[in-house]
């Protein structure tokens, strides 16, 4: 693969080695410091509040909404409601992490697209609204770290949803990539009203090997970060999407990529081997990178994705 990198994309690993690579030793009370952090998040009120606005897809409403989550933090983000067809379930969207500008439109769903803390709609001052400053943001305490509040936005979006729409209960689903796979993972195990997921070339997982490998995602910062603050990889160790992994039970669609100069592949496969239930992957070729069957790919997932939520 031509790449301009100065590094290696691959990282040296080829399929069968990513799918050996594990999830690192979890911190004795992980589970318990995310389950509390749970709970701290369901107890907000949320406040929801919605408002009509133009849809720039025919067959959808859309709004604009706004709820609380955890430390009373407002967050905003889109609703999406079809129209012109039956709604067969409910999703929670999370975003890569240059965030997101506009609702996310899926058929058959009704779809909240929420904001993580310093994006779009959920920007406020003193919090970075790029990757490289904002995956930093916070970083001196699991308490305080911004991956904490964003993890928390997808459970009380999922409130919102559910208030909205309580039919859907049995019908919740969570899709995020990249940024939003990482934070997906990071939420997922605590909270059993989502019943399946779609991880696609999630972000942090295996924080021990993502401080080796450069790269051109947020990572790098985390990287630099490190040198400086090597004590650092004791916060770290409770942000590790692939050790979050290992308590995911629901069944869990995961697209991870051999070559990725953004999102190194190891740290991706590491979310999917550690996955505890059942699950289901697809290798694509490249992620965070144009290459030809790119299309190709993103069709057949887009295809599979179909009958997995409705499997």
């Amino acid at each position: 693969m031509n790449h301009p990198y100065p590094f290696d994309p691959t990282y040296g690993y080829d399929r069968e080695k990513l799918l050996t690579v594990p999830a690192p030793e979890e911190p004795a009370d992980f589970a318990d410091f995310w389950r509390a952090t749970y709970q701290e998040a369901l107890a907000i009120p949320l406040r929801l509040e919605r408002r009509k606005i133009a849809s720039a897809k025919p067959g959808f409403e859309v709004y604009e909404i706004e709820f609380n989550t955890l430390g009373d933090f407002r967050t905003g983000g889109w609703l999406s409601v079809p129209t012109d067809a039956p709604i067969e379930h409910g999703i929670v969207v999370g975003h890569g992490y240059g965030g997101r500008g506009e609702p996310h439109f899926e058929n058959g769903a009704v779809a909240v697209a929420p904001c993580a803390r310093g994006f779009n709609r959920s920007a406020r001052r003193g919090i970075p609204d790029d990757a490289f400053r904002h995956v930093l943001h916070g970083i001196e305490s699991r308490e305080t770290y911004s991956h904490r509040g964003c993890a928390s936005e997808l459970w009380s979006a999922a409130s919102a949803l559910l208030e909205l729409y309580p039919e859907l209960a049995d019908r919740l689903h969570y899709n995020g990539g990249s940024f939003g796979g990482g934070m997906g993972a990071l939420a997922l195990p605590w909270d059993n009203r989502f019943r399946k997921a779609f991880l696609e070339v999630p972000s942090f997982g295996n924080h021990p090997i993502r401080l080796q490998c450069p790269c051109v995602g947020s990572g790098e910062a985390v990287r630099s970060y490190h040198r400086r603050h090597p004590e650092v990889i004791n916060v770290l160790r409770y942000f590790d999407s692939a050790t979050a992994a290992t308590h995911i039970t629901k069944p869990v669609y995961a697209s991870c990529a051999l070559f990725d100069p953004a999102v190194p592949p190891p740290g991706q496969f590491a979310v999917y081997n550690a996955l505890a239930g059942p699950k289901k992957l697809y290798v694509r070729q490249c992620g965070h990178f144009e290459y030809p069957d790119e299309a190709k790919d993103s069709r057949e997932i887009d295809r599979q994705l179909y009958d997995w939520w409705r499997s």
